[in-house]
């Protein structure tokens, strides 16, 4: 059975955008017009997020304000006392963190003018993300929400540590209710970030775990080219994070018309090499063995033949250079590759 679902574990480089790859690898065979995004398993631990800078406590720093900021909050109790200070929060691990530093995070999180400041509050957002009860609390104060909204600020480095601390709070399935919601933003960013860069591996992490249910799915369904080219121009890193939320949206029967149909790029063949490493080729041989699981009447099959650039064409027709490919495989040194490509032959 290939319906493995995957959650969160250089052909060109430097380049603008998915936007700007497109137009190449049309010129080198694929067809492909401008398309426009309508929407946009879990994994077993939550991501960490790194500041990048130790931090000390001073006057004036970020914590220094939170201690007597005004606190919003459902309930009375987390109001914070009077002697409430800065070493009181960063004293305390991510886990320890209470109700109402939470609150008083959220809070500045929406007030304060500094990008600097910002960042630093989500990073800390984040890191308490990693921790199902204060997941629960986030949501509960509406920190989802507020966290989200930061997804189109102006600083690249606010997006990533805003994806980053979604990605921790999509963890928890009561929290992906709200998450899904954003979808489409997380699509629009990875459509229009630089290619391999920090906002799109924050991005295809969310839809990692928002893909591992059939729940969301759906909302996804308008991505496939996206990914299906991302895929052709992306570093390793990126190839796999890709090809996780691609074996998890392929494991859906539901979906598999819309992928089939998707435009794909030629040079998506060109994937299955050698070359490519062993921990790619082991998922895009999982993504296949998904595909093969689908058996088109031969009504839908010829209607698929007439479109070239369907990933049907690219991968599932009998004239595909797939099957030669794959036979060439059948000598990787890795012996579950080899494993893999024989049960496709059979």
């Amino acid at each position: 059975m290939y319906k493995s679902r995957m959650g969160d574990d250089n052909v060109i480089a430097r380049l603008g955008s998915v936007k700007a790859l497109l137009g190449i690898v049309a010129g080198a065979g694929a067809s492909y017009g401008i398309y426009k995004l309508l929407f946009g398993r879990v994994d077993g631990k939550a991501n960490r997020i790194k500041s990048g800078k130790s931090v000390a406590v001073q006057p004036g720093s970020l914590m220094d304000k939170v201690a007597g900021f005004k606190v919003v909050s459902k309930t009375d109790h987390l109001a914070p006392s009077a002697d409430t200070d800065s070493s009181d929060v960063y004293s305390r691990s991510a886990a320890s963190l209470e109700p109402r530093h939470l609150s008083m995070l959220l809070s500045l999180l929406q007030s304060s003018p500094s990008p600097e400041e910002r960042r630093n509050v989500l990073v800390t957002l984040g890191n308490a993300a990693a921790f199902t009860v204060n997941q629960d609390l986030l949501r509960e104060f509406g920190g989802l929400h507020i966290i989200a909204s930061f997804l189109s600020d102006p600083s690249p480095e606010i997006r990533v540590q805003t994806l980053n601390a979604l990605n921790n709070l999509s963890m928890n399935i009561r929290n992906q209710e709200q998450v899904k919601v954003y979808i489409p933003s997380v699509m629009q960013l990875i459509e229009m970030s630089p290619v391999n860069s920090d906002l799109q591996l924050a991005a295809l992490r969310i839809l990692t775990n928002l893909s591992v249910t059939d729940n969301h799915q759906h909302l996804m369904k308008s991505s496939f080219t996206l990914l299906l080219s991302l895929l052709v121009v992306s570093n390793e890193v990126l190839q796999i994070q890709v090809l996780k939320v691609l074996v998890n949206l392929s494991s859906n029967p539901d979906l598999m018309d819309d992928i089939v149909q998707a435009q794909a790029p030629a040079s998506l063949i060109l994937v299955f090499d050698s070359c490519t490493s062993t921990s790619v080729l082991l998922r895009l041989l999982f993504f296949v063995g998904n595909l093969r699981a689908w058996r088109p009447s031969e009504q839908v099959a010829e209607a698929l033949r007439r479109r070239q650039d369907s990933l049907y064409c690219v991968l599932l027709d009998g004239s595909s250079q797939l099957h030669r490919r794959l036979a060439l495989l059948l000598s990787h040194p890795d012996e579950e590759v080899k494993a893999q490509v024989a049960r496709l032959l059979t």
